[in-house]
């Protein structure tokens, strides 16, 4: 699957928050303008509603680490869904296993969320898993495959998840050391960032 190589602080300027939840990110600090050769001086300028549109979607689609083709398939797929379009889109973003594995603390940003997954390191229900896009769904079981824990690295992961905060759509047993999703997911908190009605507006064109 493709996916984005380049710089990320550049996309976390250019889209105005943190998409890779660094505490070193330009955006938390002093650049909080976009990139480019105008650096501050263009900054803030006004858009119009397509623009505004546009950023939603930009924004949506570089959190969760996509591109075009992939996201617009997840919002077709949201389309079929009952209920709100934008709610269902921001659902079945949340429900992608490399995103699971980063709101349950196994990894520090999506990005190494996803490598994590591609590695084999994850089962979902005793099964490896490797594609990052992979939809869980309620009740589902997520655990590090044997190899995983007996890595050191891991290790000094889990020993921190005990104290590590998810949302309660998530659940993670640190005696047995299994995640566990026992509801739908949260999105009340992600609508305000990623406004999900621009997104439903832009492809409705």
């Amino acid at each position: 699957m493709a996916r984005y190589k380049g710089p990320i602080h550049k996309l976390c300027r250019r889209e105005g928050i943190s998409l890779c939840d660094s505490p070193k990110c330009p955006v938390k600090g002093r650049r909080k303008y976009p990139p480019g050769v105008h650096g501050v001086k263009g900054y803030p300028r006004s858009q119009s509603i397509y623009g505004k549109q546009l950023r939603a979607k930009q924004r949506a689609k570089r959190m969760y680490g996509m591109l075009e083709r992939q996201f617009r398939k997840f919002f077709e797929h949201a389309v079929k869904i009952k209920g709100n379009t934008g709610e269902n889109l921001l659902k079945l973003l949340e429900s992608r296993l490399d995103n699971v594995v980063y709101r349950l603390g196994l990894a520090q940003t999506r990005r190494q969320a996803r490598q994590i997954v591609n590695h084999k390191h994850i089962l979902v229900n005793n099964r490896k898993i490797n594609i990052p896009s992979y939809m869980t769904k309620k009740e589902d079981v997520i655990t590090l495959s044997p190899q995983a824990l007996k890595s050191e690295t891991f290790q000094d992961r889990l020993s921190a998840l005990a104290k590590t905060e998810r949302p309660q759509w998530l659940m993670w047993d640190d005696k047995s050391k299994t995640g566990k999703i026992v509801g739908e997911p949260d999105i009340e908190y992600l609508a305000e960032a990623l406004s999900p009605s621009m997104i439903v507006e832009l492809y409705s064109k």
